[in-house]
Protein backbone atom coordinates (compact mmCIF):
# COMPACT_ATOMS: atom_id res chain seq x y z
CA UNK A 1 0.00 0.00 0.00
CA UNK A 2 1.41 3.37 -1.03
CA UNK A 3 2.11 5.89 1.72
CA UNK A 4 0.84 3.60 4.48
CA UNK A 5 2.04 5.68 7.42
CA UNK A 6 0.74 8.93 5.97
CA UNK A 7 -2.66 7.36 5.31
CA UNK A 8 -2.81 6.01 8.87
CA UNK A 9 -2.02 9.47 10.25
CA UNK A 10 -4.72 11.05 8.09
CA UNK A 11 -7.26 8.58 9.50
CA UNK A 12 -6.35 9.66 13.03
CA UNK A 13 -6.64 13.36 12.31
CA UNK A 14 -9.91 12.88 10.41
CA UNK A 15 -11.55 11.07 13.34
CA UNK A 16 -10.29 13.66 15.81
CA UNK A 17 -11.73 16.45 13.65
CA UNK A 18 -15.17 14.84 13.77
CA UNK A 19 -15.08 13.88 17.45
CA UNK A 20 -14.09 17.40 18.52
CA UNK A 21 -16.94 19.06 16.55
CA UNK A 22 -14.57 20.60 14.02
CA UNK A 23 -16.73 19.13 11.28
CA UNK A 24 -20.13 17.43 11.14
CA UNK A 25 -21.97 14.67 9.30
CA UNK A 26 -22.74 17.11 6.47
CA UNK A 27 -19.19 16.80 5.20
CA UNK A 28 -15.61 17.96 5.25
CA UNK A 29 -12.50 16.63 3.52
CA UNK A 30 -8.73 16.66 3.94
CA UNK A 31 -5.86 16.30 1.50
CA UNK A 32 -2.11 16.03 2.08
CA UNK A 33 0.66 16.49 -0.48
CA UNK A 34 2.99 13.54 0.06
CA UNK A 35 5.20 14.07 -3.01
CA UNK A 36 5.29 16.49 -5.92
CA UNK A 37 3.25 13.96 -7.90
CA UNK A 38 0.81 12.54 -5.34
CA UNK A 39 -1.75 13.60 -2.75
CA UNK A 40 -3.57 11.46 -0.24
CA UNK A 41 -7.17 12.42 0.40
CA UNK A 42 -10.25 11.42 2.35
CA UNK A 43 -13.00 9.80 0.24
CA UNK A 44 -16.47 11.14 -0.46
CA UNK A 45 -19.12 10.64 2.24
CA UNK A 46 -16.47 10.14 4.91
CA UNK A 47 -18.63 12.04 7.42
CA UNK A 48 -22.17 11.14 6.41
CA UNK A 49 -21.58 7.43 5.83
CA UNK A 50 -18.67 6.67 8.16
CA UNK A 51 -18.66 9.43 10.81
CA UNK A 52 -14.97 9.91 9.92
CA UNK A 53 -14.02 6.41 11.06
CA UNK A 54 -11.73 5.54 8.15
CA UNK A 55 -9.25 2.75 7.52
CA UNK A 56 -5.90 3.53 5.85
CA UNK A 57 -6.95 1.62 2.74
CA UNK A 58 -9.95 3.96 2.41
CA UNK A 59 -7.67 6.96 2.11
CA UNK A 60 -7.24 7.70 -1.59
CA UNK A 61 -3.97 8.23 -3.41
CA UNK A 62 -4.54 10.87 -6.08
CA UNK A 63 -2.33 12.39 -8.76
CA UNK A 64 -1.80 16.14 -8.92
CA UNK A 65 -4.24 16.19 -11.85
CA UNK A 66 -7.00 14.55 -9.81
CA UNK A 67 -6.84 10.91 -10.91
CA UNK A 68 -7.30 8.20 -8.27
CA UNK A 69 -4.58 5.56 -8.35
CA UNK A 70 -5.25 3.67 -5.12
CA UNK A 71 -7.76 3.42 -2.27
CA UNK A 72 -11.29 2.22 -1.58
CA UNK A 73 -14.15 4.61 -2.30
CA UNK A 74 -14.68 7.52 -4.62
CA UNK A 75 -13.17 10.98 -4.94
CA UNK A 76 -14.95 13.80 -3.15
CA UNK A 77 -16.54 16.34 -5.45
CA UNK A 78 -14.61 19.00 -3.52
CA UNK A 79 -11.35 17.78 -5.07
CA UNK A 80 -11.40 20.68 -7.53
CA UNK A 81 -11.10 23.10 -4.60
CA UNK A 82 -8.14 21.18 -3.14
CA UNK A 83 -6.38 21.03 -6.51
CA UNK A 84 -6.94 24.78 -6.94
CA UNK A 85 -5.13 25.37 -3.63
CA UNK A 86 -2.09 23.29 -4.58
CA UNK A 87 -1.93 24.87 -8.02
CA UNK A 88 -2.02 28.37 -6.56
CA UNK A 89 0.21 27.72 -3.52
CA UNK A 90 2.99 25.25 -4.38
CA UNK A 91 4.25 25.55 -0.78
CA UNK A 92 1.00 24.12 0.61
CA UNK A 93 1.40 20.70 2.23
CA UNK A 94 -2.14 20.09 3.49
CA UNK A 95 -5.66 21.41 2.98
CA UNK A 96 -8.49 20.96 5.48
CA UNK A 97 -12.07 21.78 4.57
CA UNK A 98 -14.43 21.43 7.52
CA UNK A 99 -17.68 22.63 9.08
CA UNK A 100 -16.57 23.69 12.58
CA UNK A 101 -19.39 24.53 14.96
CA UNK A 102 -18.32 27.96 16.24
CA UNK A 103 -16.71 29.25 13.06
CA UNK A 104 -19.86 28.31 11.12
CA UNK A 105 -21.63 31.23 12.82
CA UNK A 106 -19.33 33.71 11.07
CA UNK A 107 -19.34 31.75 7.79
CA UNK A 108 -23.12 31.54 7.72
CA UNK A 109 -23.56 35.26 8.39
CA UNK A 110 -20.87 36.25 5.91
CA UNK A 111 -18.80 37.96 8.61
CA UNK A 112 -15.02 38.17 8.93
CA UNK A 113 -13.65 36.35 11.95
CA UNK A 114 -11.92 38.81 14.30
CA UNK A 115 -8.89 37.76 16.32
CA UNK A 116 -9.27 37.69 20.07
CA UNK A 117 -6.55 35.11 20.76
CA UNK A 118 -2.81 35.49 20.22
CA UNK A 119 -2.68 31.98 18.76
CA UNK A 120 -4.46 33.04 15.54
CA UNK A 121 -2.91 36.47 14.96
CA UNK A 122 -0.37 35.19 12.42
CA UNK A 123 -3.22 34.31 10.05
CA UNK A 124 -3.94 37.94 9.32
CA UNK A 125 -7.40 38.39 7.83
CA UNK A 126 -9.93 35.57 8.04
CA UNK A 127 -12.72 36.76 5.78
CA UNK A 128 -15.79 35.00 4.46
CA UNK A 129 -15.64 34.55 0.68
CA UNK A 130 -18.69 35.28 -1.50
CA UNK A 131 -21.17 32.44 -1.77
CA UNK A 132 -20.54 29.73 -4.35
CA UNK A 133 -22.36 26.38 -4.39
CA UNK A 134 -20.65 23.50 -2.61
CA UNK A 135 -18.54 21.21 -4.84
CA UNK A 136 -18.86 23.61 -7.79
CA UNK A 137 -16.14 24.87 -10.09
CA UNK A 138 -17.34 28.33 -9.12
CA UNK A 139 -16.31 27.63 -5.53
CA UNK A 140 -12.88 26.38 -6.63
CA UNK A 141 -12.43 29.49 -8.79
CA UNK A 142 -13.53 31.77 -5.92
CA UNK A 143 -10.98 30.17 -3.60
CA UNK A 144 -8.24 30.38 -6.23
CA UNK A 145 -8.93 34.06 -6.92
CA UNK A 146 -8.69 34.83 -3.20
CA UNK A 147 -5.47 32.86 -2.75
CA UNK A 148 -3.89 34.72 -5.65
CA UNK A 149 -4.25 37.84 -3.49
CA UNK A 150 -2.77 36.11 -0.43
CA UNK A 151 0.63 35.06 -1.76
CA UNK A 152 2.51 34.97 1.52
CA UNK A 153 3.75 32.54 4.11
CA UNK A 154 1.42 29.85 5.36
CA UNK A 155 -0.87 29.28 7.19
CA UNK A 156 -3.88 30.75 5.42
CA UNK A 157 -7.50 30.32 6.45
CA UNK A 158 -10.74 31.58 4.98
CA UNK A 159 -14.43 31.00 5.61
CA UNK A 160 -16.77 29.81 2.84
CA UNK A 161 -20.16 31.53 2.89
CA UNK A 162 -22.86 29.26 4.43
CA UNK A 163 -20.52 26.32 3.94
CA UNK A 164 -17.51 26.03 6.23
CA UNK A 165 -13.81 26.78 6.48
CA UNK A 166 -10.66 26.18 4.49
CA UNK A 167 -7.29 25.91 6.29
CA UNK A 168 -4.00 25.59 4.42
CA UNK A 169 -0.61 24.93 5.97
CA UNK A 170 2.72 23.21 5.41
CA UNK A 171 1.69 19.88 6.94
CA UNK A 172 -1.36 17.97 8.11
CA UNK A 173 -0.60 18.42 11.81
CA UNK A 174 0.05 22.15 11.38
CA UNK A 175 -3.19 22.60 9.46
CA UNK A 176 -5.20 20.74 12.07
CA UNK A 177 -3.53 22.69 14.87
CA UNK A 178 -4.60 25.92 13.19
CA UNK A 179 -8.15 24.64 12.69
CA UNK A 180 -8.46 24.11 16.45
CA UNK A 181 -6.94 27.53 17.19
CA UNK A 182 -9.44 29.18 14.86
CA UNK A 183 -12.35 27.34 16.42
CA UNK A 184 -11.35 28.36 19.96
CA UNK A 185 -10.93 31.93 18.75
CA UNK A 186 -14.41 31.82 17.19
CA UNK A 187 -15.85 30.67 20.52
CA UNK A 188 -14.15 33.57 22.29
CA UNK A 189 -15.27 36.02 19.59
CA UNK A 190 -18.93 35.05 19.89
CA UNK A 191 -18.90 35.47 23.66
CA UNK A 192 -16.91 38.71 23.46
CA UNK A 193 -19.54 40.18 21.17
CA UNK A 194 -22.28 39.06 23.56
CA UNK A 195 -20.46 40.63 26.52
CA UNK A 196 -20.02 43.84 24.53
CA UNK A 197 -23.73 43.91 23.60
CA UNK A 198 -24.64 43.43 27.27
CA UNK A 199 -22.37 46.29 28.32
CA UNK A 200 -20.07 43.99 30.28
CA UNK A 201 -16.98 44.70 28.17
CA UNK A 202 -15.79 47.32 25.72
CA UNK A 203 -13.29 46.74 22.93
CA UNK A 204 -10.18 48.91 22.78
CA UNK A 205 -7.61 49.57 20.10
CA UNK A 206 -4.47 48.90 22.16
CA UNK A 207 -1.64 47.69 19.93
CA UNK A 208 0.13 44.62 21.32
CA UNK A 209 3.25 42.75 20.24
CA UNK A 210 2.20 39.21 19.39
CA UNK A 211 4.22 36.02 19.09
CA UNK A 212 3.85 35.20 15.39
CA UNK A 213 6.01 32.06 15.56
CA UNK A 214 3.96 30.03 18.04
Amino acid sequence: MKFAEERKDLCEVTQMMFDRFNTNAAGGNISVKVTDEYLIMTPTLMSQAKFCRLKPEEILVVTKTGEKVEGEGNLTREINMHLAVYETLPQAGAVIHAHPRESMVFASLGMPLPHYCEATQKLGEVITLPFAPATSQQLADTVKAYLNKRQHDLPIATLLREHGILVIDQSLRKAYDMLERIEYNAYVAIHAKLFEALGLWKANSTQLSYNMEE
